[in-house]
């Protein structure tokens, strides 16, 4: 199967991906040129294409960690019970965390990631997201870098996935309707 035929329609191409992450990784190394224990914290597994492209736009020494975390169970909406299936493997006490996003939706994971940091003794806990899709939000949160903010569609590509699928698409775009909802039937 073609994966391009699954999409209704292209939301962010490949080149405002790579657009969003200069003027990300711009920002994140003006903001943080004082730090000098950066930890960049992956959610697994849709932040890797945003954080690999965004990383290279840093240019400050950074330490690279990954979380998984989980509160969607193969569906098209979360589940809202989170879990923590991979934990990090550095002490977070006095150090600046920058959380490496794709998505922000509901706010419920990047919240309870972000208290738990900051309760291990996490200096600053931020997050950088490469959408944000506030009509989604069922709890209040603001990331502090924001790529791109999208309507409430159901989107795929560029490490979004759905059933774990095409999460290889160069770009984000919109999933057509009838590949989910056979599934939530």
């Amino acid at each position: 199967m073609n994966l391009d035929k699954a999409i209704e329609k292209v939301l962010v191409s490949a080149d405002e991906i790579n657009e969003i992450c200069k003027r990300l990784g711009k920002q994140i190394t003006e903001d943080y040129k004082d730090s000098d224990n950066l930890i960049l914290l992956g959610l697994l597994n849709g932040c890797i294409p945003f954080m690999s492209d965004l990383m290279r736009y840093v240019d400050l020494p950074v330490q690279l960690e990954f979380m998984d975390v989980s509160s969607y169970k193969g569906g098209i909406s979360s589940s809202g019970d989170i879990k923590i299936l991979m934990d990090i493997n550095t002490s977070v006490v006095d150090r600046d965390i920058l959380i490496c996003e794709d998505i922000v939706d509901t706010g419920k994971t990047l919240n309870v990631v972000a208290k738990l940091l900051l309760h291990r003794g996490a200096k600053s806990v931020e997050v950088v997201t490469l959408l944000d899709k506030p009509e989604g939000r069922v709890i209040p949160f603001e990331p502090k870098y924001i790529g791109v903010t999208i309507p409430k569609y159901f989107v795929v590509g560029y490490g979004l996935d759905f059933n774990e699928l095409y999460r290889n698409l160069p770009y984000v775009g919109v999933l057509k309707e009838h590949y989910y909802m056979k599934d939530e039937e």
